[in-house]
């Protein structure tokens, strides 16, 4: 009996002490946001995943926002901080649908320690198709998910969150940005850095797959994209909606004129004006979709370029003649697409 004793502490002596020391360091590094615990060692997280991770952050820790940021990977780049007299929590996450907003912005209301003013939301022309929006998605499995009994303590002992957490650790000693979106521990995301050939090779990429996957034949617009906005509006009565359309490099938007999209984007811009009364368009030959430097692949903008995007909504509807930004109303939508359509017609030129 004594010699079985000895046995079962041999044996699981050591397999305690690994899981112990997983835990300690999943919790000292917490890749998934369920603990408040910022320190050098942790301050370059990985986007591992973001409806997770940003879930977790609003479920598990003090959450006190008056303004929320939704929208697809390129928002996840506007500093929530650049809204000054505003209290953001960026919210976006990789692929978002816009048949997400609504449980999105619906958790965040419940799990608010004040009422929500103000929702920022990003828009992308191409998630107007049916490809991408008629799937009916939310957040709900991920509600249920994070509410789980004995969810954090499963956390500390997996394995997966710790190969996380190892290269958090490594990439914050090493103060470096090594992946496309490092977030730091107060939900600000950062890009690595390219080179100019990386960049351009990128771009290719990119503009091949928006040309294979989400434009020309694979894009029809979802009749049913207007209802949806107005559905999600009608849900949240008394919160202030602040659209703006997200700028994608002149390079894709010219590939999308290409195969044949133009007249669904002035589709779509007309059906968000009339859904939320005006919208911040980004999404035209200007200063910064003119210049690749602003892109690490054509697609998604650097964050410098969201505090633009954040400068301009601050401004205000009522500045004219910005090089970037134009806030388009039902009274000025016919204006503003005459002059997008001669900025395409000065690119062929």
């Amino acid at each position: 009996m004594r010699q079985s004793k000895l046995f079962i502490v041999i044996f699981f002596l050591p397999v305690i002490v690994i899981l112990s020391g997983m835990a300690a360091f999943n919790f000292y590094i917490d890749p998934y946001w369920t603990y408040d615990l910022n320190h050098r060692y942790n301050d370059h997280q990985l986007a591992v995943d973001e409806r997770e991770q940003k879930t977790n952050r609003i479920y598990f820790q003090d959450f006190s926002y008056d303004t929320i940021i939704l929208g697809s990977s390129r928002t996840t780049y506007v500093n929530q901080n650049a809204f000054k007299g505003m209290k953001a929590f960026n919210y976006a996450v990789n692929n978002m649908s816009i048949r997400e907003y609504d449980t999105f912005l619906q958790f965040a209301e419940e799990n608010n320690q004040q009422k929500v003013k103000r929702a920022i939301i990003g828009i992308d022309f191409f998630k107007s198709s049916i490809q991408e929006s008629e799937q009916a998605v939310s957040l709900k499995n991920y509600e249920a998910k994070v509410q789980q009994p004995f969810y954090r303590a499963r956390n500390l002992i997996s394995l997966d969150i710790f190969r996380y957490s190892l290269k958090n650790f490594q990439m914050s000693k090493n103060n470096e940005v090594s992946e496309l979106r490092v977030y730091n521990r107060y939900n600000v995301a950062h890009a690595k850095q390219t080179d100019a050939a990386e960049r351009l090779a990128n771009t290719e990429e990119k503009i091949e797959r928006f040309r294979d996957e989400f434009y020309g034949k694979n894009y029809q617009y979802n009749p049913r994209y207007k209802e949806y906005l107005t559905i999600f509006k009608k849900r949240h009565p008394d919160v202030e909606f602040i659209i703006f359309t997200t700028p994608i490099s002149t390079k894709l938007f010219q590939t999308m004129i290409e195969e044949g999209q133009l007249d669904d984007y002035e589709r779509w811009l007309r059906d968000v004006t009339d859904v939320f009364g005006g919208v911040y368009n980004f999404m035209y030959p200007n200063e910064v979709t003119l210049d690749l430097d602003n892109y690490f692949d054509g697609h998604h903008f650097y964050p410098h370029v969201g505090d633009k995007i954040a400068k301009r909504i601050l401004q205000g509807p009522t500045v004219k003649n910005s090089p970037f930004g134009v806030y388009v109303t039902s009274e000025t939508i016919d204006e503003h697409l005459e002059d997008v359509e001669q900025l395409v017609k000065e690119l062929k030129e």
